[in-house]
């Protein structure tokens, strides 16, 4: 279904633009870091290239969550060190399903069984499974209690139990409730459905989007005057991109429809925020995207119900309020209206949260996420607890890339520790890579990467995989890395802890 391009024609441009910097594409492919199993955003040959050190670190380290991160964190451990005792605590039996291809299901280009995997073919060798929930946490002594009273005592723990999608928290959609991206989701997205809602954080939802998407191309084919709406909560998400992802693949398919299709089509996107994305340089590129192809946005607001083909959203700001004559400055008073906004077809990017069992414990925090140093990803308050992925409190870095970099980093902790009860400061830390590589037509897209010290200075390029090619254009390169190499890399690469 994807769409038929000239793999030759777009490397000989490839190798214009390379000759244009005097690098050759071998040298380039060196700098992207695509030996080996090593081609994942963000990778280098050198990394590539370095060994796991074999330790000889004892002791039972206990993950609590069995999806990309965990599992990827649980198969360097054993690769690192063969005499520790490693338990994963996971339920779900399709945990390692492949999330970021959810998108690309939802927009008829993938099936549901291109992204499905099973966590019991994938869990490393030597590595204890526990099917069970984790729901209640003692870290003062070491130890978890699972939701059939199985109590576990460790030496180190690993928190990787992703976020909760909190569907229920929206008017309208309270039987929705809370659910995971993995699993059997279909009474939840049947729910959806009901009220006319689509979103592709699950599996099935996305299965669901590409009908509802279909059906909504159709009639505007037709004749039909129709209104998409795509929405982006008020709390931390993964994969921030995604709301704007498949706005972009609706147009690429509206387009494919023809002329007339797209001109009967309103698209229209309601972030909370105040802009499109927290880099300056990518916020302009994509304003500047959404313009070229007549979609519309409208900041600041916040999806709080649906009912009866209306999307009702608190369209929040601030307002001058009462001068402070000692502080010489205005109070600043939040302000809150009401804002329908009729759909054929609406996208919902649910809010999302740590699961309460986490959130609640003594390792949550008041907002919900694992407090960690951003920078070694170790508990705050407990030096033998460590959390990455969705869940951990870091300023960014719920994607997939952000793993990648992330669980070498609490391998190499966790050993540490546990070797000598502490963290050296030779060893490697997190710099807050983070990549979303955003789909902004069918065949071409726009390679997000940045860290905290881009993030800092508004130049998203400082992260870059190639720094001389701008990265706010759209390439059919990247594509071609998001649909072919992403999902074996992670396959192969992550899943083996060695990518």
């Amino acid at each position: 279904m994807i769409e038929n391009r000239d793999v030759k024609q777009d490397l000989e441009q490839l190798d214009s633009i390379l000759k244009d910097q005097g690098i050759s594409r071998r040298n380039a492919i060196k700098m992207m870091g695509l030996g080996g199993t090593a081609f994942m955003v963000g990778g280098t040959e050198a990394e590539a290239a370095t060994a796991i050190n074999a330790s000889s670190a004892t002791g039972h380290v206990v993950i609590v969550g069995g999806g990309l991160a965990g599992m990827s964190t649980a198969a360097r451990l054993r690769n690192s060190a063969s005499d520790l005792k490693i338990t994963v605590i996971e339920p779900e039996s399709n945990s390692v399903s492949y999330q970021p291809g959810q998108t690309l299901v939802g927009a008829g280009l993938w099936e549901k069984s291109d992204i499905v995997y099973k966590r019991d073919e994938h869990t490393p060798s030597d590595v204890t499974v526990i099917k069970e929930k984790a729901v209640t946490f003692n870290p003062q002594n070491n130890s978890l209690t699972t939701e059939k009273g199985t109590t576990i005592k460790y030496d180190a723990l690993v928190i990787a139990a992703g976020v909760e999608l909190n569907y229920g928290a929206i008017k309208g959609l309270e039987e929705v409730a809370a659910l995971y991206s993995a699993g059997n989701n279909s009474a939840a997205v049947a729910a959806m459905n009901a009220k006319g809602v689509s979103s592709i954080y699950t599996a099935d939802g996305a299965e669901q989007t590409w009908k509802n998407m279909s059906k909504f191309v159709d009639d505007a084919k037709g004749g039909k005057k129709v209104k998409g709406v795509f929405t982006h909560p008020n709390t931390p998400i993964k994969c921030g991109g995604a709301p704007k992802k498949i706005m972009y693949l609706t147009n690429a398919r509206l387009n494919e429809a023809g002329a007339a299709a797209r001109a009967n089509a309103d698209l229209h996107f309601y972030p909370n925020g105040g802009g499109m994305f927290g880099i300056k340089n990518y916020h302009t590129a994509i304003v500047n995207q959404f313009e070229a192809r007549d979609m519309k946005y409208t900041y600041k607001h916040n999806l709080v119900e649906i009912k009866n083909g209306v999307a009702i959203f608190d369209n929040h700001g601030t307002k001058k309020g009462a001068y402070d004559a000692d502080l010489e400055e205005y109070e600043m008073i939040t302000t809150h209206k009401k804002v329908e906004a009729e759909f054929d077809f609406i996208h919902v990017t649910p809010p999302m949260r740590a699961a309460s069992e986490i959130a609640n414990s003594p390792l949550g925090s008041s907002k919900g996420w694992v407090p960690v140093n951003k920078e070694t990803l170790q508990h705050v308050k407990f030096d033998n607890v460590f959390a990455l992925g969705d869940i951990a409190a870091v300023p960014m870095g719920k994607t997939g890339g952000s793993a990648r970099k992330q669980y070498k980093v609490v391998v190499n902790n966790v050993i540490s520790v546990l070797e000598s009860g502490k963290i050296p400061a030779s060893n490697a830390k997190y710099a807050g890579y983070t990549v979303c590589p955003l789909i902004t037509d069918i065949g071409t897209v726009m390679l997000a990467e940045f860290n905290w010290a881009s993030k800092k200075t508004g130049d998203g390029s400082n992260a870059a995989m190639i720094p001389f090619l701008d990265p706010t254009q759209e390439r059919y390169m990247w594509w071609l890395l998001k649909i072919y190499l992403l999902k074996p890399m992670t396959v192969m690469g992550m899943l083996t802890g060695r990518a």
